[in-house]
């Protein structure tokens, strides 16, 4: 029984980790796709996480079955919901930004001078 509880409290206390980080990230990062990741992370893993140690703690009860019904609609709906607000954010014009570092000015394949000698 001890065993259950300490199995119990690990997932309780990752979930509750997982869901600090994610809102963190839903606040720190920097644009609209990589904050979906964070708000990803703290509704799958996070609530995940906690409704499995839920589950430990609740034993062969009514109680799990409804808390086993609750994390399979959780895993379905929150990927695909993160999946259908990203496809509606591309299509409306949303861009990803993308950490690349260029030049404005410059180009990474100018011409070359031209062989006769022409300056324009």
């Amino acid at each position: 029984m001890i065993a259950l509880e300490i199995a119990s409290w690990f997932f309780l206390v990752a979930g509750a980790l997982f869901s600090i980080i994610g809102g963190i990230g839903i606040i720190r990062l920097p644009e609209f796709f990589s904050r979906m990741h964070g708000g990803g992370i703290t509704d799958t893993m996070g609530a995940g996480l906690i409704l499995i140690g839920l589950l430990c703690l609740a034993g062969p009860t009514l109680i799990a079955v409804k808390l086993l019904s609750i994390l399979f609609f959780l895993t379905i709906t929150s990927p695909s919901s993160c999946h259908a607000l990203a496809h509606s954010a591309l299509i409306h014009g949303v861009k990803p930004e993308l950490d690349v570092k260029q030049q404005p000015n410059r180009t990474l394949n100018a011409p070359a001078a031209s062989r006769d000698g022409d300056v324009s």
